[in-house]
């Protein structure tokens, strides 16, 4: 009994004495990585245990052939364990990180879900607002000059239309968001949707005075959904027209690279700033400080671009933008069929 007292003494001393050692090599690495810690508590109980069986063997008198037996049975245990030990640290660091990873976008959603709440019930109370004070006026008669009543109907007709197009956006931005968009990809004659979506954005150009160019060659067939990628196309056009200023220009062409398709979206808008170059594609992200639309309606919920992205990305292809000399381009790729 007294034999076995003393060797735990003895190991719980040598161990003791490592143990604090570690403590403070450990305090000393609070600032460091979940790997770092792992590692230096494994180290510190691996050390331990040698110091520990170092003490008692050499106090029991053991002869330097089973003494060095003990120690290099015991190192490589230790070092098998130190092994597993970095291979389990390593796995927990990545998971440590993605689950971090995962809070920052989670909380960079929920963000953007408050932010865009707030943004739509303004630009859904301001024009709800005018539309009952015309709709009140009109009907009441205090109002009985033609030329004020067409131009009452034209702006609840352009008020309707707008908002409409607000909700389309957010249905399928939740669609996008949520999962539940379905492709069913085919093979699509780019130019085909490039001139759908020029013949339909042309009343908006014309209307500012812009002009739409497209190039004369180089369309090339992609893999895609029909009704999606004429979405990504039309919003692509109708956000340049929107920030190009009046007499100025805008042109798409598209092209074919190994395995891709790129189409290009370029226009004469001057530039985005640097500092915004990142949050185009977030949602309800328009680049200005005032939230209200034009009078001929053509003003946007900010949800166009973020309605791009999603697309592309559901397609498997990426969409970026920077700025080129007198405006931006934004550049799309997909699947080449």
């Amino acid at each position: 009994m007294n034999d076995t007292l003393l060797i735990g003494l003895y190991a719980l001393g040598a161990g003791g004495v490592v143990g604090l050692a570690g403590a403070g090599a450990l305090r000393l690495l609070r600032g460091r990585s979940i790997l770092v810690h792992v590692l230096v508590l494994l180290v510190v109980t691996v050390l331990a245990v040698v110091a520990g069986v170092g003490t008692v063997a050499h106090a029991m008198f053991l002869s330097t052939h089973d003494l060095w037996v003990v120690l290099v049975t015991v190192t490589a245990s230790a070092v098998i364990s130190l092994a597993v030990g970095a291979v389990f640290g390593s796995r927990l660091a990545a998971a440590a990180v993605w689950a971090q990873a995962a809070r920052e976008r989670e909380r960079h959603l929920e963000a953007g879900r408050r932010e865009l709440v707030a943004w739509v019930s303004h630009d859904l109370r301001t024009p709800l607002a005018g539309l009952r004070a015309m709709a009140e006026a009109l009907e009441d008669g205090i109002i009985d000059d033609p030329a004020t009543v067409d131009e009452y109907h034209r702006r609840i007709r352009i008020e309707t239309d707008r908002m409409t197009q607000l909700v389309d956006d957010l249905f399928e931005l939740s669609r996008i968001n949520a999962g539940a968009l379905h492709l069913v990809p085919t093979t699509v004659p780019l130019s085909e949707i490039v001139s759908d979506a020029i013949a339909g954005v042309a009343p908006l150009a014309a209307s500012r005075r812009i002009r739409l160019v497209a190039a004369d060659t180089g369309w090339p067939l992609v893999r895609a959904g029909e009704r999606e990628l004429a979405r990504i196309v039309s919003n692509l056009l109708i956000n340049s027209v929107r920030y190009t200023p009046a007499d100025g220009t805008v042109h798409i062409a598209a092209g074919h690279e190994q395995d891709s398709v790129w189409l290009a979206v370029s226009d004469t808008c001057g530039g985005i700033p640097d500092g915004d170059l990142g949050r185009v594609f977030d949602v309800a992200f328009r680049g200005e400080r005032a939230r209200t639309p034009g009078t001929d309606g053509s003003g946007g919920g900010g949800l166009g671009l973020a309605i791009v992205r999603g697309l592309v990305e559901a397609h498997g292809g990426r969409v970026g933008v920077r700025n080129t000399g007198p405006g931006c381009q934004f550049e799309v790729r997909l699947p080449a069929a």
